[in-house]
């Protein structure tokens, strides 16, 4: 008999967009609190859901170890558990159940358990954890295992006697300063020739995952932080370069990927990661997400040294009115200076970009579309603005949101207020977008191609007087007196019309 069953709701096959990616990784949150509860003299299982059918193997996981707890938790260096998607809730509520019927107690831990904690617990969860929550869980798994209360822990929520939610604080609980103590993720507990095999299938080159901080302190009001709020915290350098080695020597990985929200905040500490992998001969090509202002020639030379070959910058947009409007904190033209300083660097520069903010009207689509082409970066992901609980951004838009608050999936975008375009517009733009940059990737692009993106652009220029939605939400009013300053990028954009006619080049 187990003490513990860990878990969590993310399923590959249940998400159309990865699945096509097919870029799966280990549940490294969850991981890691198996690592803590093993530490601690807990004995622990996993059932990794990722690449198995979930339910079934659920199953046999409870009758082949018959524990006592199990919880369903959630990995929180996984953009995707963030997005809080209701395919993953509702596979959660499932295992709930399975989990009841095996007589088994249910302790939750997520982005979405944290915004719907009743809803959680009225599924079925003894308890949801809120904020950073691997002690926080070791101290529910010791209560429940000797029958006490869970009431009184910090960062526990659970159901009152008349079915109201009670917790000691009412809030997460507060980032813990020992995080940089916990044990190594438990990744001895989960079948890494699976990940291998997967990986090797479809790209020949097999990636594991890992984290050297945790936390964002800046303040994207579209950005939900329901686990480490504004709190960042960083691991050693010495003991990060140590993670790479042993991901490379005993686990196989030929390449990393750093799951933070935000790597190299601080500049002095990827020296200090450059020096150590140089040190102990650990370089492995590894990517990462940064901000765009943080990518100095300095801090890019430092990333190269360390093994860095790709980085993924939240640009969002091209126009810098949408920017302020974000609270984003960034100008347009340090997003053109950190593509010059990782490309002199041999670094792939690649955008996250972001559709339909409120007030983001044609000309500022047009600028976003500008920037990618004045730039060239080498891969982009396109996604549509998003309202999660608890953001400011979620604040303007509520009363326009109905039934459905959440995607499905990461496939789903559809724009959930009212936007200034409908859907089928932005979908344009981003099927054009994604083929005009790929089509630079080719030394010599086909004629057939060029055709292609010509007509995807001239979809997108048909749509758009049709896809104009009245009452659009508008931009609130923002203060006087912004740092920003329009970039001239935007004097360099050609019209949809114009570029169509053009064969879909920028000619400046």
């Amino acid at each position: 008999m187990t003490d513990v069953v860990l878990t969590h709701s993310y399923h590959l096959p249940y998400d159309r967009k990865q699945a096509q990616k097919m870029e799966p990784y280990p549940p490294l949150g969850t991981l890691y609190a198996a690592g803590l509860l093993r530490t601690n003299g807990i004995s622990v299982a996993l059932f990794d859901s990722m690449l198995e059918q979930p339910e079934e193997g659920l199953r046999l996981a409870l009758r082949l170890h018959k524990p006592k707890i199990v919880a369903i938790y959630e990995d929180d260096f996984n953009f995707l558990t963030k997005m809080c998607l209701t395919r993953m809730r509702e596979l959660a509520w499932q295992m709930i159940g399975i989990a009841r019927q095996h007589g088994a107690q249910v302790i939750v831990h997520g982005s979405d358990a944290t915004d719907h904690a009743k809803e959680f617990l009225q599924n079925g969860a003894e308890c949801v954890l809120q904020g950073e929550a691997e002690y926080s869980l070791l101290e529910a798994v010791n209560a429940l295992m000797c029958g006490k209360s869970v009431a009184n822990i910090p960062g526990v929520k659970c159901l009152g006697r008349a079915g109201s939610l009670e917790s000691l604080e009412g809030n997460s609980r507060l980032m813990s300063r020992r995080a940089s103590a916990l044990p190594l993720p438990a990744r001895d507990l989960i079948d890494i020739s699976a990940y291998r095999k997967t990986w090797k299938d479809a790209h020949g080159v097999f990636s594991l995952n890992l984290v050297a901080s945790r936390g964002c302190p800046f303040r994207c009001n579209w950005c939900a932080k329901p686990i480490f709020g504004d709190s960042y915290q960083l691991r050693p350098a010495a003991d990060v370069a140590s993670e790479m080695r042993l991901l490379r020597e005993e686990y196989g990985a030929e390449h990393l990927w750093f799951a933070d929200d935000i790597f190299g905040l601080n500049r002095h500490w990827l020296e200090e990661l450059a020096r150590a992998v140089e040190a102990g001969g650990c370089i492995i090509p590894f990517k990462i997400q940064a901000r765009a202002d943080l990518l100095t020639r300095e801090s890019a030379s430092a990333l190269r040294r360390a093994g860095c070959a790709e980085v993924w910058m939240g640009v969002e947009s091209g126009s810098q009115k949408i920017l302020d409007a974000m609270d984003k904190g960034l100008l347009v033209e340090e997003v053109i200076n950190a593509r010059e300083h990782l490309k002199s660097e041999g670094i792939r520069a690649c955008f996250f970009l972001q559709l339909g903010y409120p007030g983001e009207l044609l000309e500022d689509i047009r600028k976003t579309i500008a920037l990618v082409r004045k730039t060239r970066p080498d891969d982009i992901g396109v996604s549509f603005a998003y309202p999660l609980p608890n953001t400011r951004f979620y604040a303007r838009v509520r009363e326009q949101l109905g039934t459905k608050q959440n995607w499905s999936d990461s496939e789903d975008l559809c724009v959930m207020f009212k936007g200034t375009y409908t859907d089928k517009f932005y979908r344009a733009i981003r099927d054009a977008l994604h083929a005009e940059v790929t089509s630079w990737k080719c030394e010599t692009p086909m004629t057939a191609d060029t055709h292609v993106i010509r007509e995807l652009w001239r979809v997108v220029d048909s749509l758009e007087p049709l896809s104009r939605n009245e009452d659009a939400t508008q931009l609130p009013k923002i203060k006087s007196g912004s740092r920003s300053t329009e970039c001239s990028v935007s004097s360099h954009f050609v019209s949809l019309q114009t570029m169509v006619a053009s064969g879909g080049e920028l000619n400046e």
